[in-house]
């Protein structure tokens, strides 16, 4: 079984640790925990490492986020995987900072990566683990919030928050998402 893991973000050093690039924190983490590094490929980068039995790619793309859906397309293809057996963890400004929850359908929210992926996919019914970067901006500014740094009392928890992040991937890949949202969207 394989299964794509596709963190959303920018490329480029001006965008390492923003809000908006919490996909790609979230699977370099998931890559560093099973010492896998990342190589350059089309539209991305990806690492892929074992679980279980399981293949697990992860991707970064580079297509930056307004057109990710080419990213996730190529590789779907590339590896043969199923919509099913793919999972887009991506920012989400209606989440208080850290909460993650997961979902197997639903509308972009204004995100325009996931609107990009639902365009290119021709489908909303794909699954995505949102992970919550609050909203605490004045109106008018979400673009300079997104886009903006995380706050020092962010940091505090981030290790631990991405780490829950791990956990539910891995717990997607080998209990599948009824199980894995059952378990974890309560906490």
């Amino acid at each position: 079984m394989k299964y794509l893991i596709v963190g959303l973000g920018n490329i480029g050093p001006e965008y390492r640790d923003t809000r908006h690039n919490i996909g790609f924190m979230v699977v370099d983490k998931l890559a560093k925990l099973n010492n896998v590094p990342f190589s350059s490929g089309r539209y991305g980068s990806t690492a892929t490492f074992s679980l279980k039995g399981h293949q697990i790619i992860l991707l970064k793309p580079s297509t930056f986020m307004n057109l990710s859906g080419l990213a996730v397309r190529y590789w779907m293809q590339q590896e043969k995987i199923p919509l099913e057996n793919v999972l887009i963890v991506v920012d989400d400004l209606a989440l208080p900072f850290g909460v993650l929850r997961l979902k197997p359908q639903g509308s972009d929210a204004g995100h325009n990566g996931l609107k990009h992926i639902a365009t290119t996919l021709a489908t909303q019914t794909y699954n995505r683990l949102r992970f919550g970067i609050g909203n605490d901006y004045p109106r008018g500014r979400q673009v300079e919030y997104v886009l903006g740094q995380f706050t020092d009392e962010d940091w505090t928890t981030m290790d631990e928050r991405l780490e829950m992040a791990c956990d539910i991937i891995r717990s997607f890949c080998l209990a599948g998402m009824n199980i894995t949202m059952n378990q974890y969207n309560k906490k």
